[in-house]
This record gives structure tokens, C-alpha cells and sequence, in this order.
């Protein structure tokens, strides 16, 4: 029995038996599929390609950034250099005739020493503990946190360069003694502060009176 439809848009065809017969969901005009019609075609765009610089350019661009390069050269030569603190550069100073301390420094051990540093900011000098009184470094006995711990031992180390660098001097301070019987002195080499060295290479800092936590 052949097939009879009325064509539905998106619907369905009807056979004359009263039976729906379904079909593509679209709808034919003049044999042409809904998808194509519905389709416009989009031209590509055509890719530009930037060209490379003529000769010409390359010569311009370079004719106009060699001054600049040459300018740059000749101020980098008469720029005056920065000037380090003289404070720290103290360990490579020059003993001056006023400096008459020297020994040969250890590290001391428990029950202290004759010539020996205990820790960033105290020594044994001759038998006599001295306390440096113009810096404050991590404690080393016992050190309360690993940072601590690290960064004393790493002053420590620092301060037994310094005075067995050379002759230093021992400076007095209005106070002779401090509470534990250490004497306060700034040790100098050169008129300048040893423990200046080790704050401005982050080992210490300045004394201002009471204790301060480094952890």
C-alpha cells in the first residue's frame, strides 16, 4: 500500500488510514534538507602575515639606538660609586696606633676561658668576661627556638673573626659592670664599633636596654 503524507513542519505525516508514520524533523522544500537551508556560509577571513622589517627600518632603528647605548656606557663609567657605611667596613680597617688589645681567640667551653668568646656579644679577654655593650645577639645558652639557635651560633662564629683580626681597642661606657659582673665595654678597631659590623650584617642589633625576644 503506498504512502501518502502532507508535509508538517516538524511534525509528522498522516497516511489516509488515519495512522501517523513519523519522519525526519524537518522540513523538505524543493528536495533541499532543513540543515542546509538553515546553514549560511561564512567566507574564511584571510590571515595577514606581518611582513619582516626592510633593510631600511633595521638600519633606522639601529642608527637611532646606538646613542643611547653609547650615552648609557659613558654614564655607567662617571657614575660616583655608592659608599659603604664605614661601619661596615670595619673588619677590613687598619688598626690605628690607639688599638693595643690583641690575643688569639677560641670559642669557649663550659666554665669560660682566658681568651675566648662565649657568644655574639661576650668574650673572655685575659681572664676577664666582657660584655660588648653597644649590641644585643641571639643567645646561644640555651637558645629558646632554632632560628635562635642558628643565628647565634652564626654571630658567634663572626665575633671570633673580628677580634682575631687584629689590635682592638676597649671602650668604657658610663657603667663599669652589669648585674652578673661582666664588664661593659664597646670594642673599636679604628675608632670604629666592631658590633656595628655585626648589625649591619643582620647578626645582632643595636643594645636599647632590656631583653627582647629573637625566635
Amino acid at each position: 500500500m503506498g504512502k501518502h503524507f502532507r508535509i508538517i513542519e516538524g511534525g509528522r505525516g498522516r497516511r489516509k488510514d488515519g495512522l501517523d508514520e513519523p519522519r525526519e524533523p524537518s522540513s523538505i522544500r524543493y528536495g533541499t534538507p532543513a540543515w542546509v537551508q538553515r546553514t549560511a556560509y561564512v567566507k574564511p577571513k584571510a590571515r595577514r602575515f606581518r611582513s619582516a622589517p626592510s633593510f631600511d627600518t633595521r638600519f633606522v632603528l639601529l642608527m637611532l639606538t646606538t646613542p643611547l647605548f653609547g650615552f648609557w656606557i659613558v654614564w655607567k663609567a662617571m657614575a660616583p660609586d655608592v659608599a659603604i657605611p664605614a661601619s661596615v667596613a670595619t673588619f677590613a680597617a687598619s688598626a690605628s696606633a690607639t688599638d693595643t688589645e690583641s690575643a688569639a681567640f677560641g670559642l669557649c667551653h663550659s666554665g669560660g676561658g682566658t681568651n675566648c668568646v662565649v657568644d655574639g656579644d661576650t668574650l673572655h679577654y685575659r681572664g676577664v668576661k666582657i660584655r660588648i655593650a653597644d649590641i644585643d645577639t641571639p643567645e646561644t645558652h640555651p637558645p629558646r627556638c632554632p632560628s635562635e639557635a642558628e643565628l647565634g651560633a652564626a654571630a658567634t662564629r663572626r665575633l671570633q673573626e673580628l677580634v682575631n683580626a687584629g689590635p682592638f681597642t676597649l671602650q668604657s661606657i658610663n657603667r663599669d659592670e652589669d648585674r652578673y659582673g661582666r664588664k661593659l665595654r664597646i670594642l673599636t678597631r679604628g675608632g670604629e664599633s666592631l658590633g656595628a659590623v655585626l648589625v649591619h650584617e643582620g647578626l645582632a642589633r643595636y643594645y636599647e636596654g632590656g631583653r627582647r625576644p629573637w625566635c
